[in-house]
This record gives structure tokens, sequence and C-alpha cells, in this order.
């Protein structure tokens, strides 16, 4: 793997988009439409607001849409670099990824295979398509890119696809490869995952990947992926009560710096219904139970942590893993897909500078959106 090959080789930017058509696919709500939005664009109703007090969003209609002709999968991933520009992923093969400004400008997607010696058809990456995790290092900035196992291919002898982690550059320019890897090199090593979802990078460099839809085991690598260990197993059933260190779905992992001291170790244990909390030698600290049902990632933002739950609502904690906010608490109600002040099935989340949040939602139409922090006073 050489650094000059692209993830995504061919690419389309706005300038592209503006040649085009011109109209817009109404994906936003899986082509339901927003509340409150006649076909001018302009509200004929109050906003949408979610929350309260510090804690209160209003959603931004028609945020995240594409052109016509594109659509989105099952919504995977989201993250915003330092310029905050957002990228979407999703199972879709048009586009693999979206990238828009924090107003909502589209002004890039990347589809099409990796190239020959990745060997991805846009069909397997759309198959393999899951985590997206932003990271800075030494002033860079960098994706980390978690690839789901391939469905069986009817010729079993020919290799599998997927279970891998690849570190590229803003432009998807591939820098590291590690996991079911065609062949090792200067910037690719095997590594054996069943699995992976999720990535997370420590302030010295270290990386964490989960095995959360496969093996249930936490690895440890330095900046340079030399392996460091390795913990977990699976529990031998769904309870909050498992023993620590063993996950039902350990899917999401992030290095928290709420604390005091030395940065934690948060996992996602989803299907457990808690959090596990580990140092960063990856030495068990404490158990958060009883404050979200199925925990898929996290995301920091100053002096609180988001948690994207699949079922139904986004969770706000404090340093103290204290809830401060349920937003949108879509749980059981029937048109949480379609009502824009509910959630239905988030599964990852960010938030930019301005404290602003974005959601994609496990939904055949993916559902990014964005809520603008409108903090009001207690």
């Amino acid at each position: 793997m050489h650094t000059r090959e692209f993830l995504f080789p061919v690419r389309r930017t706005r300038r592209d988009f503006l040649k085009a058509a011109g109209v817009v696919s109404a994906t936003l709500l899986g082509g339901a439409g927003l509340s409150g939005c006649a076909s001018s664009g302009r509200l004929t109703s109050p906003p949408v607001r979610i929350g309260g007090g510090h804690h209160t969003y209003e959603a931004v209609p028609e945020w995240g849409q594409l052109p016509a002709g594109m659509s989105y999968g099952l919504g995977c991933g989201i993250v915003v670099d330092g310029s905050d520009n957002v990228y979407v992923t999703s199972r879709s093969t048009l586009p693999c990824v979206a990238i828009f400004d924090r107003r909502g400008r589209l002004l890039e997607t990347w589809s099409q295979d990796f190239g020959e010696k990745v060997g991805l058809s846009p069909t397997k990456i759309k198959d393999t398509a899951h985590g997206i995790y932003w990271s800075r290092e030494a002033g860079e900035e960098f994706l980390y890119w978690t690839e789901n196992s391939a469905p069986a291919e009817p010729d079993k002898s020919a290799p599998g696809v997927g279970r891998r982690v690849y570190k590229t550059d803003l432009k998807g320019r591939i820098l590291f490869e590690i996991g079911n890897v065609l062949r090792e090199g200067s910037t690719s090593q095997k590594f054996k995952w069943s699995n992976p979802t999720d990535v997370a990078v420590s302030p010295n460099g270290d990386i964490y990947v989960v095995d959360g839809y496969g093996s249930q085991r936490v690895s440890r690598f330095d900046r340079n992926f030399k392996h460091l260990g390795t913990i977990g197993s699976r529990s031998s059933r769904q309870d909050p009560d498992a023993a620590p260190g063993t996950f039902s779905t350990c899917h999401g992992i992030w290095i928290s710096t709420l604390r005091r001291g030395e940065p934690e170790v948060y996992i996602a244990d989803r299907h457990n219904s808690r959090l596990q909390v580990f140092d960063l030698d990856l030495k068990f600290k404490r158990m958060v139970k009883g404050v979200v049902q199925k925990p898929c990632c996290f995301y920091q933002h100053k002096k609180w942590l988001f948690i994207p739950d699949l079922a139904g609502r986004v969770t706000v904690l404090d340093s103290e893993d204290r809830v401060v906010a349920h937003l949108g608490d879509g749980q059981g109600a029937a048109d949480n897909k379609t009502n824009p002040a509910l959630f239905a099935a988030p599964h990852a989340l960010c938030v930019d500078s301005q404290g602003d949040f974005y959601t994609v939602e496990w939904l055949d139409f993916g559902r990014p959106r964005k809520f603008r922090h409108i903090p009001q006073r207690a």
C-alpha cells in the first residue's frame, strides 16, 4: 500500500454539483418531509426544539441533503474536522462519503472502488462500511475507518474482505491499514479481527480498537500500530451485571478527558446496557449502569460526553457520569422515523466547535441531521 493511493479515488466536488440539475433529494427524513417546511423552504411553524436549559437544541431543516441521483443507506458514522466540515458515511454506493460544511453546503462526495490493490467494488464498500473517527496528531488531521466483515462469498475459495482499520488523511489517502490485509508491508499489517466497529486515539497517540460485532475483544496499539495488548471476552448472557471485561457488543470506544488526572477509556457495552471504564492500560476501573439502554459510541465536547443510543435517544453525561440530558427520546413512538423532534436509532454523533451536534441513524435512509445549540437559562 502506498500513500499516493486513495481510499476513494474518484471524488465529486461542489463545482460538480452546481453543474448538475440542481434538484436535491428529500432524503433528510426518507422523503417524508420536515414538519413546518413549505415548498419554498421557509418555515411555516415554530422551529423544532429538543432538550432544555443549557442542553437545548434546535433542529436545522434540510441539513445534509444530497443531489438528485444520490442517496444514503444505513447511517454508519459522522465526524467533524478541525474546520467544522462534517463527514457522513452510510451503507450506500453513491455516495460512500458525503462532506458538508457546518451550514449544510455539500462540498464533496467520495465513491467508486478502493483501487486494484484494495480490491473493493462499490457494493463491497457498502457492505463493509461502519465507523469513522477523526484525530488530530502533532498538528495534523487524520481519519480512521472501521470496516466490518463482508457477507460470505459464493465462491469460498475467494479471500474474504473487510475486518480492517484504515488510517487516512482528510482526502481519503491511505496512510496505514491493519487487519485482514492482502499483504503486509511498511504501511500494512495483519491482525486478526472478526468484525471491528470503532477506533479511538489517546492523547499519547495510542490507538484502541473494539471488535464489537465479533470477538468482543479490545486491542491497544502504539502510534505506529505496534500491538501493546488485548483484553475482553463475550458475556455469557446479556446482563448489566455481567462480569467486568466481558461484553455483549462492545460497539464504541472513546478516550475521555472529562475527569482530572489520566484520561480514561470508555467502552459502549451495547447489549449489556452499560458503559465500562478502563485506564489507558485497559485495567478495569468502574461500571456505569442505568443511564443508557443500547449505547453505540461517544463524543466529548467540553465537559460533557454525548452518547447516541440505538434505543432512540441521545444521552449527555457530565464528568461524574451523571445524566444531564436525554434528547429526542423516541423509544416506542410510532413516528420516530419522521418526527424531527425524535430519534429512532442514533448510531453515531459528533459536535462541532460551536456546540451544535450532528447524528446519523441506523435507518435505511441514514437520516443525517444537525441540531443547533441554543442554551436557555434555567
